[in-house]
C-alpha cells in the first residue's frame, strides 16, 4: 500500500529523506517561511515552493485515503467487495482511477439500463456481449414478454444495459482519456440570439483549437462566454474514431448480428454516457489547470508589486486626481500619519490651475514635503504635468503611483478604523501616499485580488486564489522582515507564527507599554508562547540607536553562537556596521557544530554584512513622454517610454502615461520565441515600446518591444 512519503516522492523529484524531514516539521506546526529560512539543514535547503508542494501533496494523499475508506465501506455494505477489487482500491494512487473503480457500485438515480434490467433483459445483453450465439434475432424473441412487446424492444433494452457496461469499463475510459488528451478539440460558437450582446467574445464566435495546445487565458475566456450564455463550448473527438475504438474493444470473432448490436450500443454509450462524462471531466481538469496557471501569474505579479521599491520614511504629499470632483490633496509625516487634507480644482470644468499650484507650493513648504505621490488614474497625467510646472523652495521627488485597489481600501473597515472622521476620498489619497513610502506595508491592507495585477482573476476558483495570494503576501512580508515597533496589525498578522489575534495583541501591548526594546519582550504578551516566538522572531526587527542582532534576520536561537564568533574576531555587536570588511573575512563554515549547520551560519554571515538594511531597491523617478496625454495623441510607429503595469501568460501591459494601458503580446516581446513573459519583463520595469495598432472602438493599444 502507498504511504504519504512514497506518494509525494513519486510526484516530485525531491529525495525521500528531505520529504520525511519536511513532513515532520509540518506536523510540528512549523510554518513554511520558518522551515525554508531556519531549518535548511533538516530539509536539505528546500525552498518555499518545494515545501508548499510537499504540503499540498500530503493533503491530497490524506483526502485520497479518506475517499478510499468510504468507497471500501460502501462496496462492502453492498456485499460486492472482492479481494481483487479491495487490493486495486488500496493500491490506487490516482483519484480519477479510484472513481472509475467505484463507478459500477456508485448509488445513482434509476437509469434506462436499470429499467431494462427490471424487464429481465440483462441475460439477453450477456448473450450478445458473449458473441457466441449466431442467431441474436431468435434469442431476442425469447424475451418478448411482459412489458417487452417486440424483439426490437428487447434488443433496445439489452443495448441500454450494454452501453452502461461500456461506460463502466475502466480500461476503456483510460484509452478514451488518452485519445482526448492527444486528439481532443476545443470548439466554441456564438449563441445566435446573443450575437450583439456577445461582441466582447467576437474572437470565439467560430473557434477551434487542439485541447492540449489551448492556453489558460483562452480557456478561461471561452468558459466565461459559456457561463454568461454567449457561447456554446464543447470538447470533441472524431465520432467515427471513437466508435471504432469502443467497437474494437468489445468485438471479437465472426458474429455479424451480435456485432451490429454492439456497434449500436457503442454509439449510444459514447453519445449519451462516455462523451458527456469525459467532456465534463476534461473541462474541470483544464479549468483547474487554467486556474492554477492564472493564479500563478497573479501571484508572481502580486509578489513583484509587494516587493516594489519603497521611498522610505519621508514627508509625503499625496494627490488623488480627478476632473469634476477635483484633486484630493493630503500631507503625511514620515510615519504615514495624516497632517492635512484639502481639495483643489486645477482641471476642467473649474480650471483653477494657478490657485492649485500656489496651494501645492504653500503646503509643500509648510509641511516640509520631500516627495509627491500622484495616483495614476483619471487626470493623473494632467496632475503630474501641473506639478512639474511648480517651482518649489527645495528639491522634491514626484512620482506616479499605481492606485489599483485604493478605492477598495478607502471604503473598507480597515480604513474606517484608521480614519473614522474622514471620507473615502481622503482615505484613498492617504493610501496612495503610503504606497510610495512602503508598498508592502500599505498593500497588505487590501484584499489581494482587488489590487488588479492578474488575468481573469474573477473567473478562477476564488478559494484557490485567496489561499495562493495569502501565501504570496506571507512570503513577501517574511522575506522583507517587519519592524515590530511601527508595523500595523494588518502587516504583523502575516508574520510567520502570529496571525490576526496575536498581531492585535502586539499592537495593544505597544500602545499600552511603549516601544519594544528587544525581541525578547514579545514573551510578555499573553498567548504568545514559545512556539509562536520561535516561528516569528526571525522575521521581526527591533531598531535602536545602537546596532543589535534584533535588527537582522538572524534567529534569536543562535544569538549566543553568533556573538561568540564575533567575539573570537574581536568585533563587538554594536560595531558590526563599521566592521563589514572584517566580517567578510570570517570563515563561518569553520564554526559548524552538530546543532549549528553550514547553511545557517552562512545566512548569519550575510545578515551581518547587510546589517539590518532593507534589501528592496529604492524608488526612483520616471518620466513619460510629455507630448502624449491621451489616446488621441498616439500614432502608429511612435516610440514611447513606459512602465510594465501587469503581466499575463499572453503578454505584458504597459503604462505609457495615458488612462489606457497598451499590450505587448508575447509575439512582439522579443526577436525570439517567448515562452514566459516573466523572463523578459517584471512589474514596474522601464521599457521602450513602439505603437503597432490603436483600436479606439475596443479601447485597445498594441505595442512592441522588438528591436
Amino acid at each position: 500500500m502507498p504511504t504519504a512519503l512514497s506518494y509525494i516522492a513519486k510526484s516530485t523529484n525531491i529525495p525521500s529523506p528531505q520529504i520525511d524531514a519536511t513532513l515532520k516539521l509540518l506536523d510540528e506546526e512549523a510554518t513554511i517561511p520558518f522551515i525554508a529560512r531556519y531549518r535548511k539543514e533538516a530539509t536539505g535547503n528546500l525552498n518555499e515552493v518545494e515545501i508548499e508542494q510537499i504540503q499540498k501533496l500530503n493533503r491530497a494523499f490524506t483526502e485520497l485515503e479518506k475517499r478510499k475508506e468510504y468507497i471500501l465501506k460502501t462496496i462492502a455494505e453492498q456485499d460486492k467487495l472482492t479481494a481483487e477489487l479491495q487490493k486495486a482500491i488500496e493500491d490506487c494512487v490516482d483519484l480519477t482511477t479510484l472513481e472509475d473503480l467505484y463507478l459500477p457500485y456508485k448509488s445513482k438515480r434509476e437509469t434506462k439500463a436499470d429499467k431494462a434490467r427490471k424487464q429481465g433483459l440483462e441475460p439477453l445483453a450477456r448473450i450478445i456481449m458473449a458473441q457466441n450465439n449466431p442467431d441474436i434475432d431468435r434469442a431476442a424473441a425469447q424475451f418478448t414478454k411482459g412489458e417487452v412487446k417486440s424483439k426490437e424492444e428487447a434488443l433496445q433494452g439489452a443495448r441500454l444495459i450494454m452501453a452502461e457496461w461500456m461506460n463502466e469499463r475502466t480500461a476503456l475510459r483510460d484509452q478514451l482519456r488518452r485519445m482526448m488528451q492527444r486528439q481532443g478539440k476545443v470548439t466554441s460558437s456564438v449563441v445566435k440570439s446573443k450575437t450583439e450582446e456577445a461582441e466582447k467574445f467576437k474572437d470565439y464566435f467560430q473557434w477551434e483549437e487542439d485541447l492540449y495546445r489551448i492556453p489558460a487565458h483562452r480557456f478561461l475566456a471561452i468558459s466565461r462566454g459559456e457561463n454568461l450564455g454567449f457561447l456554446k463550448f464543447k470538447i470533441t473527438l472524431p465520432p467515427q474514431e471513437v466508435e471504432n475504438k469502443i467497437r474494437s474493444f468489445f468485438i471479437r470473432g465472426n458474429n455479424p448480428e451480435a456485432h451490429e448490436q454492439i456497434e449500436l450500443a457503442a454509439k449510444d454509450a459514447w453519445k449519451r454516457l462516455l462523451h458527456p462524462a469525459l467532456e465534463n471531466e476534461f473541462k474541470k481538469l483544464h479549468k483547474l489547470k487554467a486556474d492554477e496557471t492564472s493564479i500563478k501569474v497573479f501571484g508572481e505579479n502580486l509578489k513583484q508589486l509587494l516587493l516594489g521599491a519603497p521611498l522610505g520614511e519621508k514627508r509625503i504629499m499625496a494627490i488623488d486626481p480627478g476632473f469634476r470632483t477635483g484633486c484630493k490633496v493630503v500631507c503625511l509625516d514620515e510615519t504615514g500619519h495624516l497632517l492635512y487634507n484639502e481639495t483643489i480644482y486645477p482641471h476642467p470644468p473649474k480650471n483653477e490651475s494657478k490657485q492649485a499650484m500656489r496651494k501645492i507650493s504653500t503646503l509643500a513648504s509648510a509641511y516640509k514635503i520631500e516627495a509627491i505621490a500622484i495616483g495614476d488614474g483619471t487626470a493623473g497625467r494632467e496632475t503630474e504635468q501641473l506639478i512639474q510646472r511648480i517651482t518649489f523652495d527645495r528639491k522634491i521627488f514626484s512620482c506616479m503611483v499605481n492606485e489599483n485597489g485604493a478605492s477598495v481600501y478607502s471604503a473598507s473597515k480597515v480604513a474606517r478604523e484608521e480614519f473614522p472622521n474622514y471620507d473615502v476620498t481622503v482615505r484613498g489619497a492617504v493610501s496612495i501616499g503610503r504606497r510610495l513610502m512602503d508598498p508592502l506595508a500599505e498593500l497588505v491592507k487590501i484584499e489581494p485580488k482587488s489590487i488588479g495585477v492578474g488575468q481573469y482573476q474573477h473567473d478562477v476558483d476564488q478559494k484557490l486564489l485567496k489561499e495562493s495570494l495569502d501565501r504570496v503576501v506571507e512570503y513577501s512580508v517574511n522575506k522583507v522582515g517587519v519592524n515590530l515597533n511601527t508595523a500595523s496589525k494588518h502587516l504583523l498578522q502575516y508574520v510567520s507564527g502570529l496571525g490576526k489575534s496575536l498581531a492585535e495583541r502586539i499592537v495593544e501591548y505597544r500602545e499600552a507599554n511603549g516601544s519594544f526594546t528587544s525581541l525578547a519582550d514579545l514573551k510578555k504578551i499573553k498567548g504568545l508562547g514559545e512556539k509562536a516566538f520561535q516561528q516569528s522572531a526571525g522575521f521581526l526587527r527591533v531598531y535602536k540607536d545602537r546596532f543589535s542582532l534584533d535588527q537582522t534576520g538572524i534567529h534569536p536561537e543562535i544569538y549566543r553562537e553568533v556573538e561568540q564568533i564575533l567575539k573570537a574576531h574581536k568585533i563587538k555587536i554594536e560595531e558590526v556596521k563599521d566592521k563589514k570588511e572584517q566580517i567578510a573575512q570570517i570563515d563561518f563554515k569553520s564554526y559548524v557544530k552538530p546543532h549549528l549547520g553550514e547553511l545557517t551560519l552562512l545566512d548569519a554571515g550575510e545578515e551581518l554584512l547587510n546589517a539590518g538594511a532593507d534589501l528592496r531597491k529604492k524608488k526612483k523617478a520616471f518620466d513619460f513622454d510629455p507630448q502624449v496625454k491621451s489616446v488621441d495623441d498616439l500614432k502608429v510607429g511612435m516610440t514611447l517610454p513606459g512602465l510594465v503595469s501587469n503581466i499575463t501568460n499572453f503578454g505584458a501591459f504597459v503604462n505609457i502615461g495615458i488612462k489606457q494601458d497598451g499590450l505587448i503580446h508575447v509575439s512582439n516581446m522579443a526577436n525570439e520565441f517567448v515562452k514566459d513573459p516573466n523572463d523578459y519583463v517584471h512589474l514596474g520595469m522601464e521599457v521602450q515600446v513602439k505603437v503597432l495598432d490603436i483600436d479606439k472602438a475596443r479601447n485597445r493599444i498594441q505595442l512592441s518591444m522588438k528591436d
